[in-house]
C-alpha cells in the first residue's frame, strides 16, 4: 500500500473518529474529549518537567560554575546558514565568535541572498581568522545550506543556528557536552529564549517557550523521545548525519524530519537546556500565522513519511510521540466538529444526542482548566528563573497564552494538515523572510 493511500486513509479515519464517536456515544462525550484532553496534556507536561527538574536538571552546576571543559579542547564547527540577513548576520556572527569555547570554527553559509549579506560576511571574514564564507549562486533552502556547510566543517561536532540567533557565551560547551560524553547521542536541542517583546503578541511567547514549549521537550526527554529538535540552536554529530543522509530537501521543516531521522537509525537526541540562545519571533498576527503554518506542515510532513513503516517495533520508543500527534490531530476536529454542531443546532432540528447547548466549559470545568494554567506557569518559572532570571515578570503575560495556544493549533493543523494529507511534497523547500519583530526589548 502506497504512502498516499495510507495517507488518505488516515485523513479518513481522523475525520471520520469524532463524527463516528458524536453519532454512537453523543455529543456529551465529544465536549468532554475538547475540554479535558488540553487539561490533561497541560498535567503530562507539569509532571514530566518536574521530573525532569528533579532527577536530572536541578542537580546540574550553572552559574557562577564554570562551563563543561573538553579533554584535548576538540574542534567546534558553528554553522549559520543565512539568506538575506544583512541586518541582523553580523551581530549573530560575532555573538558566535564572541562565545567562550577556544578551539572553534564559525561557517557561514550565504544562500543567494540578494540583500547585500555577501559582501557583509566577507568583510567580516577578512577581520575574523576564525571565520568561513560559503557562497550559494542561487537561493537552494536551509536543508541545502545546512548540508554544504556541515560537508565543509573540519570538525565532527557542528552547532546550527540561525541566521538571526545570538548565542549565549557558554551554550557551545553545554550543548556539545553530551556529544562528547555519549558516543550514541546524534544531537542535542538547545533552550531558546525570546528578545522581541515590544507587542502583546511577543510578551506571550516569551511565556510559550518556557510554560509550553520548554516543558514539553522535558517531557519527551522522559519519554525517551524528541519530536523536534529546536532550528535554531541545536549541536549535531556529523557521523549521525552522513549515516542518515543528511536534512532532506523536500521537507518544510528540515529540523523535524533530522530529529526523526536520526532516532529512527537509533540515535538518541538530548535537550539541554542551559545551551542558551537568544532568538527573534514574529510580533504580528500575519508572521506568527505563517511560521505556526509551516511548523503544522511539517509535523503532518513527517508523519506522513513515516506512517507506512514507524510501527516496527525497533521503533516503538516513537510510538508516544505519534500517539501524542495523533490525539492532537483527533481534537482539533474534534473541536471543529463540535463548533460545527453548535451551529448546525441553531438552524435546524438535531437529534438529542448530537445537541451541542454551549461551546464555553462548564464553571467547573473552566475553573479546573485555570487553576492547571496557574499552577504549569509556576512550574515553569520554579524550572527556568535560573536561566532567566526575569521571566517571573513574564506571567502577567503568559496567562493569555494557553487559550491561544491551543487557538492557533486548532486554525494552523484545520488548514495545513489535509493540504498535506491529500498531496506529497516534492518540491524543495526554499527560504522565505520570517518576522523577526517590531523591535527588540531593551
Amino acid at each position: 500500500m502506497t504512502d498516499r493511500i495510507i495517507a488518505l486513509l488516515v485523513l479518513c479515519v481522523m475525520l471520520g473518529t469524532p463524527l463516528g464517536v458524536t453519532l454512537m456515544l453523543t455529543s456529551h462525550v465529544l465536549l468532554n474529549f475538547v475540554f479535558f484532553y488540553p487539561l490533561f496534556m497541560s498535567a503530562l507536561w507539569i509532571a514530566g518537567g518536574l521530573f525532569f527538574w528533579l532527577i536530572w536538571e536541578r542537580k546540574w552546576r550553572w552559574r557562577p560554575y564554570p562551563p563543561p571543559a573538553f579533554e584535548g579542547t576538540p574542534l567546534i564547527s558553528v554553522l549559520i546558514p543565512c539568506h538575506n540577513e544583512a541586518e541582523h548576520g553580523e551581530e549573530t556572527i560575532m555573538a558566535a565568535l564572541a562565545v567562550a569555547y577556544p578551539n572553534l570554527e564559525v561557517i557561514v553559509i550565504n544562500d543567494g541572498s540578494t540583500d547585500g549579506s555577501g559582501a557583509l560576511f566577507e568583510r567580516l571574514a577578512t577581520r575574523h581568522e576564525r571565520l568561513r564564507v560559503i557562497h550559494l549562486a542561487q537561493n537552494q533552502g536551509k536543508a541545502m545550506a545546512l548540508r554544504m556547510g556541515a560537508i565543509a566543517a573540519r570538525s565532527d561536532y557542528l552547532v546550527c543556528i540561525d541566521g538571526d540567533a545570538l548565542l549565549d557565551p557558554d551554550a557551545v560547551n553545554y550543548i556539545v557536552a553530551p556529544l562528547v560524553a555519549h558516543p550514541h547521542v546524534g544531537a542535542v536541542t538547545g533552550n531558546p529564549r525570546i528578545r522581541t517583546r515590544s507587542t502583546l503578541l511577543g510578551r506571550i511567547q516569551v511565556g510559550e517557550f518556557s510554560s509550553i514549549i520548554g516543558l514539553i521537550k522535558r517531557t519527551q526527554r522522559v519519554y525517551g523521545q524528541v519530536f523536534t529538535v529546536s532550528g535554531v540552536i541545536t549541536a549535531f554529530r556529523k557521523q549521525a548525519l552522513d549515516q542518515v543522509g543528511y536534512w532532506s530537501l523536500d521537507m518544510v521543516t528540515e529540523d523535524i524530519d533530522i530529529t526523526w531521522k536520526l532516532q529512527r537509525a537509533h540515535w538518541a537526541v538530548f535537550y539541554e537546556p542551559r545551551a542558551l540562545c537568544w532568538i527573534l519571533m514574529p510580533e504580528t498576527l500575519r508572521g506568527l500565522w505563517k511560521q505556526r503554518v509551516r511548523w503544522a506542515q511539517g509535523g503532518a510532513e513527517v508523519f506522513l513519511k513515516n506512517i507506512s513503516t514507524i510501527w516496527r517495533w525497533e521503533h516503538r520508543r516513537l510510538w508516544p510521540l505519534v500517539i501524542e500527534f495523533l490525539l492532537s490531530t483527533v481534537w482539533t476536529f474534534a473541536f471543529a466538529l463540535t463548533v460545527a454542531l453548535w451551529i448546525a443546532g441553531r438552524l435546524v432540528a438535531l437529534p438529542e444526542a448530537m445537541q451541542v447547548a454551549l461551546l464555553l466549559p462548564p464553571s467547573f470545568t473552566g475553573m479546573v482548566l485555570a487553576v492547571t494554567c496557574l499552577v504549569q506557569f509556576g512550574v515553569s518559572v520554579l524550572i527556568d528563573r535560573r536561566y532567566e532570571p526575569s521571566l517571573a515578570h513574564a506571567l502577567y503575560w503568559i496567562i493569555w497564552y494557553p487559550f491561544a495556544y491551543w487557538l492557533i493549533n486548532l486554525f494552523t493543523t484545520l488548514f495545513s494538515f489535509p493540504t498535506v494529507m491529500l498531496r506529497i511534497r516534492r518540491r524543495r523547500a526554499r527560504w522565505t523572510s520570517p518576522d523577526r519583530g517590531i523591535k527588540e526589548s531593551t
